[in-house]
């Protein structure tokens, strides 16, 4: 491949780490938009570390062959590019967060109307199934954040297991990672950690969001595979249903600060013109 699809790649990788530490907005968001979710999903959905087994039987070839049939083009880049952005960003997101609110979360708003038109648009036949999944979708969505955080310990225990919920969340577009941080009491904790580089945290979460992707990834490309439009609706959904939360936020940030909600109008629309720009870009390199 060349530099310049790696780095396309790479920046591919940064936009979904910046989306995936936002309480709002998915990195699967990101990764569908940008023409790469299948490549992903399937891609973590094959690496079965065989090369493990083969190498401790001595049998090199099969170890070797294993190993390399990884897509390391794709994935190295894109883990860089996420890494970089949750390195980056942490800090940053905490103070935009905390100094525009409406401006912040009527952007998420439009990012994520904007990615359902997309999967919308992505679903080949529209069936009674499909639209009872999309339904079921959106009610799940809707009503989930909804719900009160929970007030949890931050033991490295706990830090696993948050991390592989929200590792699976991340590979569905609709379903943010950082909020179900958010939601099991870690989000401020685990950002934290990010800004202040605390390696033993942000070791024990990489290896709970690593089992997570790798298990979950599993299950979405068995969907994708044998029910792909019933999938697509699921998703579109619950991207639907999840607008609830950034809807809140800005009535929330509106009512504290005396600012008129319909000033969040614009970032919403530059949002979702974004998401609808980077889908007909990527449309148009597949032609």
């Amino acid at each position: 491949m060349r530099i310049s699809g790696l780095l396309i790649i790479f920046l591919k990788g940064m936009l979904m780490g910046f989306a995936d530490i936002l309480p709002g907005i998915s990195g699967g968001t990101i990764a569908f938009v940008t023409g790469i979710y299948e490549r992903l999903i399937f891609g973590i959905k094959n690496i079965d570390f065989k090369f493990l087994s083969f190498a401790l039987k001595g049998e090199w070839e099969k170890a070797k062959k294993n190993f390399f049939s990884i897509d390391f083009e794709f994935f190295i880049p894109l883990m860089l590019g996420i890494t970089c952005s949750f390195l980056l960003f942490s800090r940053v997101l905490s103070t935009v967060l905390k100094n525009n609110p409406i401006v912040a979360y009527a952007f998420f708003f439009g990012l994520i109307a904007g990615s359902a038109k997309v999967i919308h648009r992505s679903i080949s036949a529209h069936s009674v199934s499909s639209i009872i999944s999309f339904f079921i979708g959106f009610i799940i969505a809707f009503f989930f954040v909804s719900l009160n955080p929970l007030q949890a310990e931050h033991s490295l225990a706990v830090i696993f297991f948050a991390s592989m919920v929200a590792s699976s969340a991340m590979l569905l577009p609709g379903i943010s990672g950082a909020f179900m941080l958010l939601f099991l009491g870690q989000y401020q904790f685990m950002l934290n950690a990010l800004a202040e580089l605390n390696l033993v945290v942000i070791l024990v979460s990489s290896i709970g969001g690593f089992i997570g992707f790798m298990t979950f990834a599993r299950v979405l490309a068995f969907l994708l595979k044998k029910r792909r439009n019933e999938t697509l609706a699921l998703l579109a959904g619950l991207m639907l249903g999840s607008l609830r939360l950034p809807f809140g936020r800005i009535l929330e940030a509106s009512a504290k600060s005396g600012i008129n909600p319909f000033l969040a109008l614009p970032p919403a629309i530059f949002g979702f013109a974004i998401v609808v720009i980077l889908d007909r870009f990527a449309n148009s390199k597949k032609k």
